[in-house]
């Protein structure tokens, strides 16, 4: 039976000398595995829609085993990203992050609207620090893991000055910050853009573009916080902190 599909590519695999098997993002069917026959020859029809981060309608023919695609039609291809190293870089650590966090046939439309504006905003030259760093702020309640950013995660209180205890998961205000001694001392902008890029929509956001200061912050506490619970340990975010040092 064929099955109708509006999704993303996040990865391909080489399967034989001329398949490849993609991992696509739905929106009406969330994460789904198909097989696209042919598409590494020159002139499949399939090979244009056989692209990480290419954005099309898909048409497959829906099985116990392992989906065949039969047709794909490119909304967008995103070539932008694709054709600059810095960008297609930030948008491999989205959907492998995106990868790793979903399940199989799980629908997400909120989700799938997420990934869909980030990689929008990033084809149109926003920040792809700053988008992932909004992107990894949102997936910490899809791994489970989302910190206190509301109040001090010790006495409740919500005005004063904050830090981040990575320990207690949360912010620590001024009269609470001896519970932690290496928590991580902030600047007030930096306790409110991590309220803002979780509760914002992202369609909402002006024009993203922060001082490097700011950014090594949030980077400092994303990176810290999700080294301690996710469990993760992701190949693309490798590759990003070798391009930094380069």
């Amino acid at each position: 039976m064929l099955e109708k599909a509006e999704g993303i590519v996040l990865r391909t695999f080489a399967y034989g000398e001329t398949n490849n098997i993609l991992r696509l993002f739905t929106r009406e069917a969330g994460k789904i595995a198909v097989m696209a026959r042919g598409a590494k020859k020159p002139k499949s029809r399939l090979a244009a829609v056989s692209q990480p981060f290419v954005y099309a309608t898909f048409l497959y023919y829906k099985s116990s085993g392992m989906k065949t695609l039969n047709q794909g039609d490119t909304i967008d291809s995103f070539r932008i990203i694709r054709n600059d190293i810095v960008r297609t870089a930030y948008a491999s650590y989205i959907t492998e992050l995106l990868d790793k966090l979903t399940e199989e046939q799980e629908k997400n439309p909120y989700l799938f609207e997420l990934i869909l504006q980030l990689l929008e905003r990033m084809n149109d030259d926003d920040d792809p620090e700053v988008l992932v760093q909004i992107f990894e702020t949102k997936m910490t309640a899809q791994a489970g893991i989302k910190p206190e950013l509301e109040q001090c995660v010790h006495c409740k209180n919500k005005e004063g000055t904050f830090s981040f205890s990575v320990k207690e998961a949360g912010f620590l205000c001024h009269r609470c910050k001896a519970v932690d001694e290496n928590r991580l001392n902030i600047q007030p902008k930096t306790v409110q853009l991590l309220r803002t890029f979780f509760h914002l929509d992202i369609a909402r956001f002006g024009s993203i573009s922060l001082k490097e200061e700011t950014k090594k912050e949030l980077r400092t506490i994303l990176d810290t916080y999700y080294q301690e619970y996710s469990g993760l340990h992701l190949k693309s975010k490798r590759f990003i902190e070798q391009m930094e040092k380069w």
